[in-house]
């Protein structure tokens, strides 16, 4: 569409590069040559195909130099088109080859090899341009006559008007022969902005102003610009008149540009992504990027732009000490966002986690396998290194450094070096990478740790023991030494946490990494979380049913609770079972646990013994608590996240802790839930609803 030269004045203002502009008239595109050159201009515009390198025959035109001069193409005297002329200096490269008779004997060649020498060299190069939402390639031929041709020198140049661009966009040319000898030219550049589009920051807002006349229809998009593939439209709209329109800066990333066109046929388009080099986008990047786990192996990473990164695994071990990368004996990997990414490892492990750097700044962690495998366990994890001649060497990963076993060293693993060497090579330790040069071990210290608590017990009792002596010679404080006993017992008992058994109906997959979110993050709380995700083969051994009632039992002994967690597969289930008036449904897969319990927790919520004993719960967007049949609302039935501190405080009856602390718990249990649920509802490569960018998000005109 023309612009009014009065704005593209405004626009040009007084840069040096764009002073006096030369005036072309009329529509059609051309191309001339320096003089001695001979060029033609193809009548349509050719594919942007490249191709491969192919070696020269023998003296070849081939480019060497991109220049560029903005021009404006007028089809009235005050309305013109900003245009971008692209002048190619060619040279000629290459040589012809001697002659082998020659080259042998000396003497004179065939004088039939000589005329291809004196010939004229033709050339066909491609000019591709590029700026969003425009790509085209135009073909020129060139031909240089025989008297100009010398080897490695400049012959001229071809120069094609004009490619039409919009003011404030970014353009990208190349420059090469078809077919391709050699490697492409390329050149980047700015275009000026039209003066009515400018961007303010106002405190945590950000202002898109439009400064244009009241009668002025224009279309403002935005979208996330992306290296590959196709830009991500993210929101729409029609306008009329000066507008602002503001923008949270949590909506800010990098590659988020604006993109503003007058609603008129042809109508060129104006680009500005005016926050590239923003602090708080680059923050927010990170802030919205996810890994996402897809196989054992496999991974990506989810983000709105693509980033610089590197990813290594990391060892977690629980505590709360810095995960400790496994590098050597792996090694970074280069990151590519939406790109699927894979370790080699041979088994997975809770506590194997992903690390992303980027610019050698540790941005983003997650235990990947942690939802699927259960919480963090105390593994040792052992590296063992493969030298020449059949050489190994095994060292213990300890948050001190790598301990060399077996080892005199005071550290945990070198203490119990012997035992984990014989846990390794008896094979009782799971193998989690393996190559030439070494290989992963995770061995368990379970046992060892019971054995020391057992031990701890025994002396426990022998002590009880005595003091029971002392206390029947002495019957007289009998009952102040008891007092305290009883309240030691106590504190213990609330130290070890409360039992939770949780049920479900296994929907999907998806429903069920949530569920594993919901699990890993109750369990960094003083709850014992038992669920049957974490048990299939003692379930498949046991069977769905003898496994939850052997579950129940021991939770309800224990003084725990039984948590239902309700979705649509778990509420059509119960539906099912009233109306079928209360007969056995049979389990539809082995591991469906919560299809199994219907026999034995209906009958509790018939009898009146269900309150204290269980509670409800459900995800927000997902379920309504409404939507839970009445026989199950006579417990308390809650929504999560949103009534997170009220679940918490229902699991940890009737020891609660103070309001305070449960705010706190609630909000560390919010956000390890988050990424999961983020995943569940918003999958990757689809917009959340409700969360566009700028006024009236999500209902794109």
């Amino acid at each position: 569409m023309p612009v009014p030269w009065f704005l593209l004045s405004l626009a040009l203002g007084r840069s040096p590069i764009v002073l006096s502009l030369e005036r072309l008239v009329g529509p059609q595109d051309a191309t001339h040559c320096s003089p001695g050159l001979s060029c033609h201009l193809w009548d349509s515009d050719i594919l942007c195909l490249p191709g491969d390198i192919v070696p020269a025959p023998g003296p070849v035109l081939s480019p060497t130099h991109l220049q560029t001069e903005l021009v404006l193409r007028c089809r009235k005297e005050t309305y013109c088109d900003l245009c971008v002329r692209v002048a190619v200096h060619l040279a000629v490269h290459g040589h012809w080859e001697e002659p082998e008779d020659e080259e042998k004997f000396g003497g004179a060649a065939d004088p039939g090899v000589e005329e291809p020498r004196n010939a004229s060299l033709q050339a066909q190069v491609v000019l591709s341009f590029q700026a969003y939402p425009t790509t085209r390639c135009v073909l020129l031929e060139v031909q240089v006559p025989a008297a100009l041709v010398q080897f490695g020198q400049s012959v001229g140049s071809v120069v094609y008007d004009c490619f039409e661009a919009a003011l404030g966009s970014e353009v990208r040319i190349w420059s090469y022969t078809q077919p391709r000898y050699e490697k492409e030219l390329n050149l980047t550049q700015q275009l000026p902005a039209l003066p009515w589009l400018n961007v303010s920051a106002d405190g945590d807002n950000v202002h898109l102003v439009l400064n244009v006349s009241e009668e002025q229809h224009f279309g403002l998009s935005l979208y996330w610009n992306q290296v590959q593939g196709p830009p991500k439209p993210r929101w729409h709209k029609n306008l009329t008149g000066p507008q602002i329109i503001t923008l949270n800066h949590t909506d800010l990333v990098p590659c988020l540009c604006i993109q503003v066109w007058p609603l008129e046929p042809d109508s060129v388009r104006t680009n500005i992504c005016p926050f590239r080099e923003d602090p708080r986008a680059h923050q927010n990047l990170w802030r919205a990027a996810r890994l996402r786990l897809l196989t054992l192996q496999s991974w990506l990473l989810d983000a709105p732009c693509s980033l610089p990164a590197e990813a290594a695994l990391c060892w977690q071990a629980p505590g709360g000490d810095p995960c400790q990368p496994l590098v050597p004996p792996l090694s970074w990997e280069n990151v590519t966002v939406d790109k699927v990414l894979e370790f080699p490892l041979l088994k997975g492990h809770p506590n194997l986690c992903v690390q992303v750097n980027s610019w050698e700044k540790l941005q983003l962690q997650e235990c990947l396998w942690a939802d699927s495998l259960g919480p963090l366990k105390d593994d040792v994890l052992l590296l063992e290194t493969r030298g020449p001649q059949d050489n190994r060497s095994l060292c213990a990963l300890e948050p001190s450094g790598c301990t060399s076993l077996p080892s005199k060293a005071s550290t945990r693993a070198a203490r119990l070096g012997e035992y984990l060497l014989q846990d390794l090579q008896s094979g009782q330790c799971l193998q989690l990478w393996d190559n030439d040069l070494g290989a992963l071990w995770a061995c368990s210290m379970d046992k060892y740790i019971h054995k020391r608590w057992a031990l701890l017990w025994l002396a426990c009792l022998l002590f009880a023991a005595a003091l029971s002596l002392i206390l029947l010679l002495k019957k007289d404080h009998a009952k102040g030494w008891l007092r305290l006993l009883k309240q030691d017992v106590r504190s213990g008992a609330a130290a070890r946490g409360r039992a939770a058994l949780l049920l479900y109906s296994a929907d999907d997959s998806g429903f069920e990494r949530l569920v594993g979110a919901l699990a890993s993050a109750l369990c960094q709380l003083p709850l014992r979380v038992a669920v049957d995700l974490w048990s299939r083969r003692e379930m498949s051994a046991q069977g769905p049913v003898a496994w939850f009632h052997a579950q129940r039992r021991q939770t309800l002994q224990e003084g725990g609770v039984v948590v239902l967690l309700f979705s649509p597969g778990a509420v059509a289930l119960c539906s099912e079972w009233l109306q079928d008036g209360m007969s056995a449904p049979g389990a539809h897969g082995p591991h469906d646990a919560f299809r199994a319990s219907l026999s034995c927790v209906l009958p509790d919520f018939l009898q009146g013994r269900a309150p204290g004993r269980y509670v409800g719960a459900c995800f927000d967007r997902l379920l309504h608590p409404d939507s839970v049949p009445a026989l199950f609302r006579t417990v308390p039935v809650f929504s999560l996240p949103s009534q997170l501190p009220d679940f918490l405080g229902a699991l940890q009856q009737p020891r609660a802790p103070r309001p305070r602390r449960l705010q706190e718990r609630a909000e560390q249990v919010s956000r390890a839930l988050q990424p999961a649920l983020d995943s569940y509802f918003h999958p990757p490569g689809t917009p959340a609803p409700g969360r566009g960018v700028g006024p009236g998000a999500g209902d794109g005109t």
